[in-house]
């Protein structure tokens, strides 16, 4: 909230009141919000301020100060009297209500009988308590804030919505002169995301229908292809539903849509060629009836078994995303579980619902494949190209080892990061200061900084925030900032501004001597924080028993890593800056007085430091009482040295006869890590890959850095999840392997056959990699996702491939045209055919995919990263399955042939030498 300039105006108590009384309960009725935390303004407080010399003239001790302001505030019920038939509840209120009645409140009777009040040793007064927040508004001023938290799991554009229609409807129970301003809405960053990917989801809807008809020529056929595409999605919209998945960028990435029609269009265009080769057996017949069904019926039994079994295994491709653990499992586990069911769904589609369909909708006249043109074109070249594969099959061999061995240069010239930086929309400014800031200038600092940053022209609106906001939550120092940055729409940006280039404007800016700058996405920025505290993409944390050796090599660190080439900013914690002033009580001398440890602590925590005693009831306000010294008390050491004590056998006493005061230095903050002090060093990248940055900083660590007995050195942030993610899919992906060969098998019933597509899968992977090198795409868990996909897809394209081929040789065997000749034309015959099903497929996964690798707006960058290996594995593995899977196979046989060969004339000649 934040004062209208030119209207009433209302001070910062009277907003935080309004904010944390009236606010405050409306949001928090709204479903699934779970708090709402107030941020800056000052908390109303009720301060009695203790004149102690007063107090010692009238030998009246702070104890009994304490006792009588609560015996002067309270209620009590008095039962209930029964009068002229009615029921009177008794009730009797005292609760303090103005300032004229705490000066009202009796202490004791002197001698003469007057009574001694509370107005005549204390001053008292309305003021704010000591705040460990500041919230502050366009660098125009000091305002309150509140943020609104969502209950774990729920729906967050949903509760959005509602906040948004509560506040338009408490607008007109606003004070005039106030208003509620957003500062940081998700809703926008969510409908942004959502809306790019269902767009991108309703192209890949009309790529798949109009590269159908390309191919096909037959309308029905393509609508067969697009009729499952939205059932097979609703199945996996039904299952997220029920549990409990929101549609959002993650999730809704992972329906691929190219490889959800893969079955379908196989299935469809097998019973094509049947449908030719009946009219061919029966020139001049019509196909119907029975027979109609028993063509379609045998059609998808041919390709039935082995499709369903390849979508399986593309489903259960996905098994090592399930395992990730922490943050990267919560991050990819909702893509992973769509991924799942619309492969599921697709799976159970293609060997029900398609053959049926194909049944009904595949009937009348089909147009033949030679008639196409795009299918001529596409055998006329493909055919010479087998040919010369047929004739060289160990040279194709070799050229695909070579090509697959060519990949290993780029994948080492690789990056790698834990998320592609992602463009929230807006932007999170967290500098970090040096320890022992007062209020005061922390005050000074956040709104000299918000005034930088709304010197950019494309800035809308800057929310800062130094230290916590009124949660248990948020146990921020004031020296920590955090400064919510909006933006106006692109289309009022400057030309050629992107948000690259407009947070290196910023950080040119905002230069303040004391402040390390960085810049961060929010959402991203929250996850980190709440996942590992580092809020710096790589988090150097330093553990031990001494917290003096702790900070001298935290920033001994600081010093080394601003020397790695990447790193833009290296700020260590400061463990050591605290200031403190240390009453050391002399116990002899407290006891020659009467007094012990606790009387003087309490002196020390009351009278100095201000004690709470009470609240006020206001209706549903609170409001603290606190009861201290006045300043001139407890301005300097000098002031505590005098500070007067009143002990239990009535004389007056400085603190400084029963206690040395002196200043010390100490650390601001203590953390801890698995029970070790520990310190941390935020490092910040820019310009390189976060990878490289870690590897090369813990290499030079190794080198420069000597560390005491009893010390270590971890990393954090975002390395850390990159690290045990990738930790976590070296052990799970070969069991995934063995999974599928396992599927292989049982789809041919050969270890051979199976052993023969795994080994094509590290072929079929080479194109992702050499695309993502071109791209100059790091290597992350999405990506991996991205090459997990094209492994499945990579496979799926073998199986088939590799039943094209073993049905052709078994009808050349039943036929009796056994031998290497008959294999050859077998091969040719297998292979040809699977040129059209398999251009289909290329063609609808490239053209679903493309957009989403070129596309813009949020959430593609995480979309294109896992796009760009398929797209480029798109490359290899159709000359995987079309070129080297034959050669693979004729070599495979003919050595079986051979031997066949050799074994019988083996027999003929032992049975011509025993004749």
């Amino acid at each position: 909230m934040s004062r209208i300039p030119g209207a009433i105006q209302h001070d910062l108590a009277q907003l935080r009141s309004l904010q944390d009384w009236f606010l405050n309960y409306e949001l928090k009725n709204l479903p699934n919000v779970a708090e709402v935390a107030t941020v800056g303004g000052m908390v109303k407080q009720y301060q009695v301020v203790l004149d102690p010399v007063r107090m010692a003239n009238l030998g009246i001790p702070q104890q009994v100060v304490t006792q009588a302001i609560k015996n002067a505030n309270q209620e009590a019920g008095g039962s209930v009297l029964e009068m002229a038939e009615a029921e009177y509840m008794v009730r009797a209120s005292g609760y303090l209500e103005s300032l004229q009645d705490f000066r009202d409140i009796p202490l004791r009777l002197d001698g003469d009988g007057v009574p001694i009040t509370l107005g005549d040793i204390a001053h008292i007064q309305i003021g704010p308590e000591m705040r460990r927040g500041i919230a502050e508004l366009d660098g125009e001023g000091e305002v309150v804030g509140g943020v609104v938290v969502l209950r774990s799991g729920k729906n967050a554009r949903e509760t959005i919505r509602l906040v948004k229609e509560r506040l338009d409807e408490l607008q007109g129970s606003l004070p005039e002169g106030v208003e509620v301003v957003t500062t940081y809405d998700r809703s926008q960053v969510i409908d942004r995301g959502v809306s790019n990917l269902t767009q991108k989801l309703v192209e890949e809807f009309i790529v798949v229908g109009l590269v159908c008809l390309l191919f096909l020529w037959h309308f029905r056929s393509s609508l067969v292809v697009i009729m499952t595409l939205p059932i097979g999605v609703l199945i996996s919209f039904v299952i997220m539903q029920q549990q409990g998945i929101n549609a959002n960028i993650m999730s809704l990435g992972g329906i691929a849509i190219g490889a959800m029609v893969d079955a379908a269009i196989v299935m469809i265009e097998n019973a094509h060629k049947h449908i030719e080769r009946w009219h061919e057996r029966h020139p001049g017949k019509t196909l119907k009836g029975a027979e109609h069904w028993q063509v379609i019926t045998q059609a998808s039994i041919e390709v039935g078994p082995a499709l369903f079994f390849s979508l399986l295994i593309i489903t259960l491709s996905f098994i090592p995303v399930f395992t990730l653990e922490a943050q990267e499992g919560r991050l990819f586990g909702p893509l992973a579980f769509t991924k799942t069911y619309a492969m599921a769904a697709a799976a159970g589609l293609s060997v029900t619902l398609v053959p049926v369909l194909m049944g009904y909708w595949i009937r009348g006249k089909i147009p033949s494949e030679s008639r196409n043109p795009l299918n001529r074109g596409l055998a006329r070249i493909y055919r010479p190209a087998l040919d010369g594969v047929l004739r060289w099959p160990k040279t194709t061999v070799a050229v695909a080892m070579m090509m697959f061995l060519s990949s290993l240069w780029p994948a080492t010239q690789l990056g790698g990061e834990f998320l592609p930086p992602m463009d929230e929309g807006d932007l999170l400014y967290m500098p970090t200061a040096l320890p022992g800031l007062s209020a005061q200038k922390a005050s000074e600092l956040l709104q000299q900084t918000d005034r930088m940053i709304k010197s950019v022209p494309e800035v809308h609106r800057v929310f800062g925030k130094a230290g916590r906001a009124n949660t248990a939550t948020d146990p921020a120092p004031l020296v920590m900032f955090e400064t919510t940055i909006q933006f106006k729409p692109r289309d009022q940006w400057r030309p050629g501004m992107t948000p690259e280039k407009l947070v290196e404007e910023l950080d040119a800016a905002v230069q303040v001597p004391g402040l390390a700058n960085m810049w961060i996405p929010p959402i991203r920025n929250r996850i980190d924080m709440l996942a590992t505290g580092v809020k710096s993409p790589i988090g150097v944390r330093v553990s031990g028993s001494d917290l003096t050796a702790i900070d001298e090599i935290t920033q001994e660190i600081e010093r080394i890593a601003r020397d790695v080439p990447g790193v833009n900013s290296a700020t260590a914690e400061r463990l050591a800056g605290g200031r403190y002033i240390d009453v050391d009580i002399k116990r002899s001398a407290a006891a020659r007085y009467g007094l012990n440890i606790a009387d003087i602590q309490a002196v020390v925590a009351g009278a100095i430091g201000g004690k709470t005693v009470g609240e006020t009831v206001e209706g549903l306000a609170r409001y603290p009482i606190n009861l201290r010294y006045g300043r001139e008390w407890r301005d300097s050491l000098s002031d505590l040295h005098n500070l007067p004590i009143y002990t239990p056998q009535g004389s007056q006493i400085t603190l400084g006869t029963v206690a040395d005061i002196h200043v010390e230095s100490g650390p601001p903050m203590l953390k801890s890590e698995n029970a070790r002090l520990s310190g941390l060093v935020f490092v910040d990248v820019r310009g390189r890959d976060v990878a490289s940055v870690a590897n090369e900083l813990r290499a030079t660590l190794g080198q420069k850095l000597s560390l005491p007995a009893g010390m270590s050195v971890s990393y954090a942030g975002q390395f850390e999840y990159m690290e045990r993610a990738n930790e976590r899919l070296q052990l799970v992906i070969p069991v995934t392997l063995m999974i599928i060969l396992v599927l292989l098998y049982l789809t041919f019933r050969s270890v051979t056959d199976a052993l023969l597509i795994m080994a094509m899968l590290p072929f079929a992977l080479t194109g992702g990699v050499w695309f993502l090198y071109l791209l100059g795409y790091n290597l992350s868990v999405a990506t991996g996702v991205g090459f997990i996909a094209l492994a499945g897809v990579a496979a799926e394209f073998g199986v088939i491939m590799l039943l094209y081929l073993k049905n052709a040789w078994h009808e050349r065997l039943a036929s009796g045209h056994g031998g290497e000749a008959g294999l050859l034309e077998a091969i040719r015959t297998g292979a040809v055919q699977r040129v059209r099903p398999k251009v289909m497929t290329v063609a609808v996964l490239i053209a679903g995919l493309v957009p989403i690798l070129w596309g813009s707006g949020t959430g593609s960058e995480i979309m294109s990263r896992i796009a760009a290996p398929m797209i480029g594995g798109m490359v290899t593995a159709p000359l995987l399955s079309l070129f080297v899977m034959p050669a693979a196979y004729l070599l495979m046989h003919r050595r079986q042939l051979r031997a066949s060969a050799t074994h019988r004339n083996t027999l003929e000649t032992s049975k011509g030498v025993n004749a």
